[in-house]
């Protein structure tokens, strides 16, 4: 009889040893009594989600995680985030993830995130340019989760080769958009007006006044990479014969979700920052594993807190994770395919994406154990999975749920 599948993934989860730690990871670091003793009874390896070498972006990695080859069909990470704010595009629609950001007089970035700035100071400030026309385009704006925001310019003869605006660091200037060929080359002239439209209007508003006043970071402008157009896709239903859901409340995991076709959930109380509700993430979850063949869970605090260099940010958001599990194991009736892991490390020490494996533990009653009785970096090395790439995931776990078809006679 086939199984469900529970993928529960920690975004940014690997990391590497910490001084603020005594030399240990996170994981390593956390109490997790409830995944720890999963994991006694579990198989376990190291992940590069997307090959060795390689550092991923959250969008890359978890597409090759539910087994789609993002060397295919990505497109750039602006259609995700659009489609998880419900801002519908169409064919020739280009769109770019964006931040709002602190700039000072010269345009240099001061702070990438505004202050990690979120709702409603972002609807705020969104609502100052809903929509405008500029050079015969439509150039429309919504705030996404925390401090990211989407622009999607709609209009004839464009194209989705574009640089960046965002400089990738703190001190330098925003970065003029330019295009790879002349279709690009009109959207990348139309994406420059609007970030100087977007810096002008943002400047004097309400919000900043009153953000200045509190002594927070102005969100001043907005700096926009991951221009794309919306990716054909084949949905994930019929890819993998499974019906689909999610439980996920960053903007890019549910446009990612809901590009493949499924349902996507965001219990209340449940967010993309270190206040997020995972104990309602875990009901929501245990509820949807009642109607759906697999389900994915996504964390998002581990990533915050790895690019914060927060080592005890993230050993707490490990410790509230593994309760959160916990309680699904033991809400979950029935045969279940249970596999944690990460899309990527963000170790505190680097404060960004690298390219080291995430620990993979999959368990399900019945299969192999590896004897190794904690969940983490170094331990995961050991086990019997051994290293796997991210597109070779779904047909393990789909093997194990027994979903999987015979090879040969």
């Amino acid at each position: 009889m086939a199984r469900k599948i529970l993928l529960v993934i920690c975004d940014g989860l690997g990391d590497r040893p910490s001084a603020a730690l005594g030399g240990k990871t996170p994981l390593q670091a956390a109490s997790k009594p409830g995944i720890d003793r999963i994991a006694a009874s579990a198989m376990h390896g190291l992940l590069y989600t997307i090959a060795p070498g390689v550092t991923p972006g959250s969008d890359t990695s978890h597409l090759s995680l539910l087994g789609y080859d993002p060397l295919g069909i990505y497109t750039g990470r602006g259609p995700f985030e659009a489609a998880g704010i419900g801002l519908k595009m169409k064919p020739g629609d280009v769109a770019f993830r964006c931040n709002f950001a602190t700039v000072d007089s010269s345009r240099v970035v001061v702070d990438r995130r505004a202050g990690r700035i979120g709702e409603p100071d972002t609807g705020e400030l969104a609502s100052l340019l809903p929509e405008v026309e500029i050079d015969g385009a439509q150039v429309r704006f919504r705030e996404s989760t925390e401090h990211r925001c989407v622009v999607v310019i709609s209009g004839d003869g464009l194209g989705s080769s574009v640089t960046d605006t965002d400089p990738g660091v703190t001190g330098r200037p925003i970065q003029l958009a330019s295009g790879l060929d002349e279709p690009s080359s009109r959207t990348a002239a139309i994406l420059n007006k609007f970030t100087n439209m977007v810096i002008e209007k943002f400047s004097g508003s309400h919000v900043n006044r009153k953000r200045m006043e509190k002594g927070l970071p102005s969100a001043n402008a907005i700096i926009a990479r991951g221009g794309g157009v919306y990716p054909d896709i084949e949905p994930f239903d019929r890819k993998h014969g499974m019906s689909f859901g999610a439980v996920a409340a960053e903007g890019l995991i549910l446009g990612i979700c809901r590009v493949l076709g499924g349902e996507v959930v965001t219990p209340k109380g449940a967010t993309a920052t270190m206040e997020t509700d995972l104990m309602a993430k875990g009901r929501a979850a245990v509820e949807m594993l009642g109607r759906k063949d697999f389900v994915l869970l996504h964390v998002k605090p581990t990533d915050i807190a790895g690019h914060d260099g927060n080592a005890a940010g993230k050993v707490e958001m490990i410790e509230r994770a593994d309760r959160m599990v916990d309680y699904i194991i033991s809400s979950c009736s029935g045969e279940l395919v249970f596999a944690i892991t990460g899309d990527h490390s963000t170790p505190v020490s680097a404060k960004q994406h690298t390219c080291d494996p995430v620990p993979l533990m999959i368990h399900s009653g019945g299969l192999r154990s590896d004897g190794i009785s904690s969940f983490d970096e170094i331990s995961a090395g050991r086990g019997s999975l051994s290293s796997l790439r991210g597109l070779e995931l779904m047909p393990l776990l789909m093997g194990y749920a027994d979903r999987n078809e015979k090879y040969g006679a």
